[in-house]
């Protein structure tokens, strides 16, 4: 193997671990059998909820793994893997590969790391049942907004008790 090629090689393995890394998710899944159209839609549904899908050589991965600290993920890479990374929504990537692999049984999901911690296909059907962040911030804020909401209605009530004494 020339000096180039072990050179190009050494950078994926870097630019794969700084992803590792740096992602607040990553999910790793075989796609074999899926159609051109099946794949397409999963790559822009991905997209759409800003999660970036690579496909990537085991051997790369498993070197990548090992340098960020992840040596769990290698029993993982066995066959064609794919990985979807998310920098910012640990719960995307869980969701929409979820959706599709209920959808396209070819799609089968193998595991990931979410926050850091290397999680089994159970525990990312656990994250994907999970609402998406906007919903997490609105139930949130909902639950914020009650006990003031409470007592709005606890001094309207009051208030209109008074004045129905003062009329009588």
């Amino acid at each position: 193997m020339s000096e180039a090629t072990i050179a190009l090689k050494a950078e994926q393995v870097t630019v794969v671990s700084d992803k590792f890394k740096n992602s607040a998710s990553s999910v790793i899944a075989d796609l074999r059998g899926l159609t051109v159209e099946q794949a397409t839609n999963l790559r822009k549904a991905l997209r759409e909820e800003g999660v970036e899908l690579k496909v990537i050589k085991n051997k790369i991965l498993s070197r990548a793994a090992d340098a960020a600290e992840l040596s769990d993920l290698n029993d993982l890479f066995v066959g064609p893997s794919a990985v979807a990374f998310s920098a910012d929504d640990a719960i995307a990537p869980s969701r929409v590969l979820k959706k599709f692999a209920d959808e396209i049984e070819a799609l089968e999901i193998k595991g990931g790391v979410i926050d850091g911690k290397v999680v089994d296909v159970e525990q990312i059907n656990k994250y994907a049942a999970l609402p998406d962040k906007d919903g997490l911030l609105s139930m949130l804020l909902s639950t914020l907004q009650a006990p003031v909401r409470n007592f709005a209605y606890a001094v309207k009530a009051v208030s209109e008790a008074k004045e129905e004494a003062a009329e009588a």
